[in-house]
């Protein structure tokens, strides 16, 4: 290891300079609104303010597999929260996300709008309503909300430590990469051994567990997120991952659900809001036309 730093925290942290790297514009030791800005409400019941990033599309796969089995009251309005222009810190959102964080799901349905906020909690409240993703055994039911946590309390070391360090620092801090790479290969070594002996991370069904992780993990081995990340944690060896992965990526729902929200990579995988299902047959014919 490199000699470290002749840096000496102070007695008393001060917020006086920009934290540094891609997003320290809106970085701040504060919570709250920063401007007034109510949320739109579209037609449908579920209202969803959202951003493509692993835990936004969690929940877009959790609705668009909810509507392929024929829940029609699974429809929603997505629209996007730009989170680098600090369009989260708005008044509306705040109101339903006191912790200005993507996903947030309004859900009209009753007599009083209902706020949900954190992925997790989004996909258990879906999976309630709607009575699917979500075994009924007890035992399959505990395997499933035990994985579902353990992404929710595994994930922030993958995106906030690893993936900003790897990828989004304005420096390459040596002790904190091999901390956080060292983190990332066990929690890939933890789902491969159990990859190993099942199909989906609750058993034979595929559950809210699978929709939870597969947006980290699974683009991690897929080679989706964080540069050459892929290549930098030797990703190909978790056999078990990259099959499960796979198998989870080729779902048609899963497809449809990775492409609401989305404002980077390939135009034809990106939609930037979501109000009716033939948005996405539109969507590619305006990418269609645009190339010709």
């Amino acid at each position: 290891m490199t000699e470290p730093s002749d840096y000496t925290p102070p007695g008393v942290w001060k917020w006086n300079k920009e934290s540094g790297g891609k997003f320290a514009s809106i970085n701040r030791p504060i919570a709250g609104p920063t401007h007034e800005k109510d949320l739109p409400v579209g037609q449908h019941p579920l209202q969803l303010y959202s951003l493509a990033t692993p835990n936004g599309v969690k929940v877009t796969v959790m609705l668009e597999e909810l509507l392929a089995l024929g829940h029609s009251g699974a429809e929603y309005d997505a629209w996007l929260i730009r989170i680098g222009e600090g369009e989260q810190f708005g008044s509306g959102f705040v109101g339903a996300n006191p912790n200005s964080k993507i996903p947030t799901l309004v859900d009209h349905s009753s007599s009083e709008p209902i706020r949900i906020f954190e992925s997790g909690a989004i996909l258990l409240y879906l999976a309630e309503k709607f009575g699917e993703f979500l075994p009924a055994d007890p035992a399959k039911r505990a395997e499933c909300l035990s994985w579902l946590f353990w992404q929710m309390g595994s994930a922030p070391y993958l995106g906030g430590g690893f993936g900003h360090f790897y990828a989004y620092a304005p420096v390459k801090i040596e002790y904190a990469i091999d901390r956080y790479t060292m983190e990332v290969k066990r929690q890939l070594d933890v789902l491969d051994r159990h990859l190993a002996e099942n199909q989906y991370m609750a058993g034979d069904e595929y559950t809210i567990a699978d929709m939870a992780i597969w947006p980290w993990y699974g683009a991690v081995v897929l080679a989706r997120i964080y540069e050459d990340s892929a290549t930098f944690l030797e990703a190909h060896k978790y056999t078990n991952v990259v099959r499960w992965a796979g198998e989870i990526g080729e779902r048609k729902a899963v497809q449809r659900g990775r492409m609401v929200n989305r404002t980077f990579g390939e135009p034809e995988e990106q939609l930037h809001e979501r109000h009716d299902g033939s948005d996405f047959e539109t969507n590619t014919q305006d990418k269609l036309e645009t190339a010709d």
